[in-house]
């Protein structure tokens, strides 16, 4: 995993990311497929953007960024489950999604409705499965 230029320490935390609110890892290894844990729109300084268009873009840019953490990108995705405190939410989210991926190329995914999230303000989290590049 990519830690050349500081990004990913040796536990699987990307640095100049929001950290875990536990005891877990950004991003794990095993064999040749990354596991990214509670990707969220939470920004390094705690916030949260309000929309659920402005949190999943926020989100699918900390997923880009773990990811380049773990030397590779968002094209090496597998799979991305997706978290949302309301499915009223999903047209937005929708909207956001399609301008990154695509049927064709795109991860597998699936959507389900969750009570709530870590913070209150979080509309959204996902956890994805991505093919490692050595």
């Amino acid at each position: 995993m990519r830690n050349d230029e500081g990004w990913l320490r040796k536990d699987g935390i990307i640095e100049g990311r929001a950290q875990p609110l536990a005891n877990n890892p950004h991003v794990c290894r095993v064999g040749g497929l990354l596991f990214l844990s509670e990707a969220s729109a939470r920004q390094p300084d705690g916030s949260v953007p309000e929309s659920i268009a402005a949190q999943t873009e926020a989100l699918i840019a900390n997923l880009a960024a773990v990811l380049e953490g773990a030397g590779t990108r968002l094209e090496d995705l597998a799979e991305i489950t997706t978290f949302l405190t309301d499915m009223d939410d999903l047209p937005g989210y929708n909207a956001v999604w399609n301008r990154h991926f695509d049927a064709a190329t795109g991860p597998a995914r699936t959507t389900v409705a969750v009570k709530a999230l870590p913070k209150p303000a979080m509309l959204i989290e996902m956890r994805a499965v991505a093919s490692a590049r050595d």
